[in-house]
C-alpha cells in the first residue's frame, strides 16, 4: 500500500466470525476493504495479519501496516452489530496503541459487504429485526418488487416514499402481498366540504299544496344544491344541469320540478336513467313517496307491469324509464302523452363510447316531440359543466359539497390474493359501527358477472352478487337485504356505479377494468362516490386492489398499477359524444324514423359531430331508407337497435335457413372478436 492509499479519514471494523472486516475510507468513499485477523498476546489483542482485497485479488499485509493505517486514520469506528466480545477485543487492540475507537450504529448489510454506512434514528430502516440504511432498504424492496411482478415507476416511487416515511421495510413489503395497514395503504383523503348556501325552507316554496305537504313531512329545509336550483329558477321552468357529488340531493331537484308540474296539470314527468336496476329502484321510490300518483315503468323494449293496469301506461303521471326503453317508444312511434318535465339522470353517459351516442340521439328526439317540457340534467361527474350546459341550453348549477370525507387506499395484491384481501376488508367494516349506529357495508366492483359470483361465494360474511343478468325479483331482494343490513357486501359490475341506492360505507375495486377496458377518471369517481352516506356513516373508504403488472387482456398498453395512480390523480375529461361510422348511421336512421325530413335538424342538434351526408348515403346503400322514408328492414333495424353488421348477419342467416339460435350465436361470436 502506498502512502497515498494509507491517507484515510475513517477506518471501519465489523466482526465476521472470529475475524473482522475492515474498510478504509476517504471523503466518504471506500478506498479498499479487507479482513483483519487478531491474535492474543501477553500484552493483549494484537493484529496477526491483514488481507487486502482489490477486486478478485487478495494481498497479504503485515500487522505493522495495519497499525500504520489505524494511526493515520482521523477516526476509527466499530459497528454496533459487532458482538460485545468483539467490541472489547477491538477496543483493547486499539488501546494498546493509544488509539481511540468509537462504536457506531451502521447498516449491517453494508458492514457485511465491507462498506461503512452509519445510520441514525432519522435514517435507519427496520428490516428483519435489525436496522439498515435507506440504500440497502431500497435494494431489498427492488428485489421484492421483482419477485412480485414488475410495477410502474410511479407505484415504485410511492413505495419508496412510504419506506422513508415509516422506516420499516417489512411493512412496505407487506403492501405487495395485500397486507392491510391503513397508515400505509392510505393515499389521500377527500375532505368533507360544505359550501355556504342559505337553506331554503320548504314552507316558503311556491309548490302545489300536496307536494309541499309531502316534502314537509320529510324535511324542513332543502339541501344546499336543491336550494341553489330553486334560487336559479327551478320552479320558474328553467332548464338546469345539476353537477354535484353523490348523496347531495340531486335527484330531488328533478322530483320537485316534475311532481309540481304533474300536480298542476302541466304534463307528465319523465325520469330517465341508464340502467334497468336503477329504473326499478327509482320506480319503487316514486310509488312509495307518491302513492296517489300513477307511476309507470318503461325499460328495454318490453311492457313492464306497473301499479295501474299491469302494462306500460303512456298517460301515467310519472314515467320512469331507461334511455333505451323510452328511445324504443320513440322509434316505434309510441305516444308518450303530454310531457311536462324530462329528468335525465347520469347525463355524463353522453361521453361513453358505447352508449353516449344513443343518449345524445334520445335527447334530440325527445326535444323534437316535446316542445314545452322543462329539462333537468343530473350528474356527479362532468368535467366541462359550463360548456355542456350551453349546448343543452340549460343553466349550470355546480355544487362542490362532499357530505362525509372519503379515504382512498391502494394495496397491491396478485389476482389470487384479491379475494382474501376483500374478505378481510368486508369483515373489518361490518364488524364496526358508525356513530349513527350503522354497520359498515361494502360494494365490491369487479369486471364480469362470473367474477361477481366467484367473489361472493368466497366471502365469509353474508354477501350477494348483483348485476344486470339477475331477474328483477332477485335484484330487489338483494337491495332490501342490504338496506336492512342483512348483507355485509354486494359484489357488482358497473350496474351500481350509476347510482342504485346502496348505503355503503366502503367501496372495493377488485378490478380497475369494467369488461375489458380500463376505467376512465369519470367512471372511477362515479364509483368511489358510492362510499359514505351522510345519514349513515362518519366517513367513506375506497380500496383499490392493484395487481402489479396486471392486465385484463394482452392488447392493453397500460397495467393495473399504472392505471391506479393515473385515475387517482387524473382530471375528469370534458363530456363529449364520440361518433364512429356505425353510430352516425344508427342515430341518423333513428332520427329519420322519428322526424322524417326533419332528421337533418335533429342531427345538427346533437352534441357530437355527425357526417349526415355520409350516413344518408350508407343508409341508401343498405336499403334501410328509400329517399328519406325508412324501409321495412330499416324500421326493424332501428327498432331493435341493430348495427348494420348485425342486420346483415341476420338477413344472411335467414336466407340460408339457419335456425334463430345459430344466427344469435354468429352475432355473439362476431362481438367476441371485436
Amino acid at each position: 500500500m502506498s502512502k497515498q492509499v494509507l491517507d484515510v479519514d475513517t477506518l471501519f471494523c465489523h466482526e465476521e466470525g472470529r475475524d473482522y472486516r475492515i474498510a478504509a475510507l476517504r471523503d466518504g468513499e471506500r478506498l479498499f476493504g479487507g479482513k483483519l485477523e487478531v491474535k492474543s498476546t501477553d500484552a493483549g489483542p494484537r493484529p496477526a495479519r491483514m488481507r487486502v482485497r482489490r477486486g478478485s485479488d487478495e494481498d497479504l499485509r503485515s500487522p505493522d501496516q495495519f497499525v500504520d493505517l489505524a494511526r493515520r486514520a482521523d477516526r476509527i469506528r466499530i459497528s454496533e452489530q459487532t458482538s460485545a466480545r468483539g467490541r472489547r477485543e477491538l477496543a483493547a487492540l486499539f488501546d494498546g496503541y493509544q488509539l481511540d475507537a468509537t462504536v457506531v450504529r451502521t447498516c449491517r448489510y453494508c458492514a457485511d459487504a465491507g462498506q461503512y454506512s452509519p445510520i441514525t434514528d432519522d435514517t435507519a430502516i427496520e428490516a428483519d429485526g435489525e436496522q439498515i440504511c435507506p440504500q440497502c432498504a431500497r435494494e431489498e424492496l427492488d428485489r421484492e418488487v421483482a419477485y412480485s411482478g414488475s410495477i410502474t415507476s410511479r407505484a415504485k416511487n410511492r413505495l419508496e416514499d412510504l419506506l422513508l416515511e415509516v422506516q420499516d421495510l417489512d411493512r412496505i413489503k407487506g403492501l405487495l402481498s395485500g397486507t392491510l395497514d391503513p397508515d400505509l395503504t392510505k393515499v389521500d383523503e377527500i375532505a368533507a366540504t360544505i359550501d355556504q348556501v342559505d337553506p331554503v325552507r320548504v314552507a316558503d316554496l311556491d309548490l302545489h299544496p300536496e307536494l309541499s305537504d309531502a316534502l314537509q313531512d320529510r324535511f324542513e329545509t332543502l339541501l344546499p344544491v336543491q336550494s341553489l336550483a330553486v334560487e336559479h329558477g327551478l320552479l320558474d321552468g328553467a332548464d338546469q344541469l345539476i353537477v354535484s357529488a353523490t348523496a347531495t340531493g340531486k335527484t330531488l331537484v328533478g322530483e320537485i320540478a316534475g311532481i309540481d308540474r304533474v300536480l298542476r296539470g302541466e304534463g307528465t314527468m319523465l325520469f330517465l336513467v341508464p340502467l334497468v336496476a336503477l329504473a326499478n329502484q327509482t320506480y319503487r321510490d316514486f310509488q312509495e313517496d307518491y302513492p296517489d300518483l300513477n307511476v309507470s315503468l318503461r325499460v328495454g323494449s318490453s311492457r313492464i307491469a306497473d301499479a295501474a293496469d299491469g302494462r306500460f301506461d303512456p298517460g301515467a303521471d310519472v314515467i320512469v324509464g331507461t334511455y333505451e326503453g323510452i328511445d324504443h317508444a320513440l322509434r316505434t312511434g309510441r305516444d308518450l302523452g303530454s310531457i311536462g318535465t324530462v329528468v335525465i339522470d347520469e347525463v355524463h353517459t353522453l361521453g361513453e363510447l358505447e352508449r353516449g351516442h344513443r343518449l345524445d340521439g334520445l335527447i334530440a328526439r325527445l326535444k323534437y316531440v316535446t316542445s314545452d317540457a322543462q329539462w333537468i340534467y343530473l350528474s356527479a361527474t362532468v368535467g366541462n359543466p359550463g360548456e355542456l350546459a350551453e349546448h343543452l341550453d340549460a343553466t349550470a348549477i355546480e355544487f362542490e359539497e362532499r357530505p362525509v370525507p372519503i379515504e382512498r387506499h391502494v394495496t397491491f395484491a396478485d389476482a389470487y390474493e384479491k379475494v382474501d384481501v376483500t374478505n378481510k376488508l368486508v369483515e373489518r367494516a361490518f364488524d364496526s359501527k358508525s356513530s349513527l349506529g350503522y354497520r359498515g357495508q361494502t360494494i365490491v366492483f369487479t369486471n364480469s358477472r362470473r367474477r361477481c359470483h366467484e367473489i361472493s361465494r368466497r366471502l365469509q360474511y353474508a354477501s350477494a352478487p348483483y348485476h344486470a343478468g339477475l331477474d328483477n325479483r332477485r335484484r330487489e331482494r338483494v337491495e332490501n337485504q342490504f338496506a336492512e343490513q342483512e348483507l355485509a357486501a354486494v359484489v357488482t359490475t358497473a350496474a351500481l356505479a350509476a347510482g342504485v341506492d346502496f348505503p355503503a360505507s366502503q367501496v372495493i375495486f377488485d378490478s380497475l377494468a369494467m369488461g375489458i377496458e380500463w376505467l376512465s377518471v369519470q367512471e372511477f369517481h362515479q364509483m368511489l362516490g358510492r362510499a359514505g352516506r351522510p345519514d349513515y356513516h362518519d366517513r367513506g373508504r375506497v380500496y383499490l386492489l392493484v395487481e402489479p403488472d396486471g392486465v385484463v387482456h394482452g392488447g392493453q398498453e397500460r397495467t393495473e398499477d399504472e392505471v391506479a395512480f393515473q385515475i387517482l390523480s387524473g382530471e375528469m375529461d370534458a363530456v363529449t359524444t364520440p361518433y364512429d361510422g356505425p353510430a352516425a348511421i344508427e342515430e341518423t336512421l333513428a332520427n329519420l324514423a322519428v322526424a322524417g325530413a326533419d332528421a337533418k335538424q335533429l342531427n345538427e342538434a346533437l352534441l357530437g359531430e355527425i357526417p349526415t351526408k355520409h350516413a344518408i348515403g350508407k343508409l341508401l346503400d343498405y336499403d334501410f331508407i328509400d329517399g328519406l322514408e325508412v324501409t321495412p328492414i330499416g324500421r326493424v333495424v332501428t327498432e331493435h337497435f341493430l348495427t348494420p353488421e348485425e342486420a346483415f348477419l341476420m338477413l344472411d342467416g335467414a336466407r340460408k335457413g339457419k335456425p334463430p339460435d345459430a344466427i344469435v350465436a354468429d352475432i355473439e361470436l362476431r362481438e367476441d372478436d371485436l
